[in-house]
């Protein structure tokens, strides 16, 4: 399940938005291996409430794009198809049914700036921002070199599947 709530008002949220996010979603979880009932939650946010929750949460006051709050832990250098691929998950694991992957928070404000500064769509950008995201919550990341062209690497794969162009 994909719950999608967009708290801002400064940027249009379109059908078109929505269904692409969620084919994004949907899609990036099945090609990592994902395949229990699962609940992601995206909300959309300007930039004066992601700069709120970046400096609360990781204690940087500045504005950013997207930030990802996972639910599952990973050991050090892992994603959820290396470490939860074949796992048993049980009732204390699920929440109504559902495995809880985590929390998305998309200043759409900030999209619309980048998708402008890189010359490229709102959509695509947004598109970006969400494979990035979703990655995160399924435990990749790009804080060393090695990790950062892996995660790299995916994001492509996995947005070369939709029409989206730089």
């Amino acid at each position: 399940m994909i719950l999608i709530d967009n708290r801002q008002n400064k940027i249009e949220v379109t059908k078109e938005l929505e269904a692409v996010i969620k084919d994004v979603i949907e899609y990036t979880l099945c090609e990592e291996k994902l395949s229990i009932d699962n609940e992601v939650s995206v909300i959309f946010i300007d930039n004066e409430e992601i700069k709120e929750i970046n400096k609360k949460y990781r204690g940087i006051d500045k504005i950013t794009d997207v930030l990802s709050f996972p639910m599952l832990n990973y050991p050090e250098n892992k994603v959820f198809k290396e470490v939860y691929i074949n796992y048993e998950f049980d009732q204390s694991d699920l929440y109504d049914e559902k495995l809880v992957i985590g929390d998305v928070a998309l200043s759409l404000e900030r999209a619309k700036q980048q998708s402008e500064e890189f010359g490229h769509s709102f959509i695509r950008e947004c598109a970006y921002l969400t494979v990035h995201s979703i990655l995160h919550l399924l435990g990749y990341d790009h804080m060393e070199e090695d990790q950062k062209n892996i995660m790299r690497k995916r994001e492509e794969e996995i947005l070369k599947n939709f029409s989206l162009t730089r």
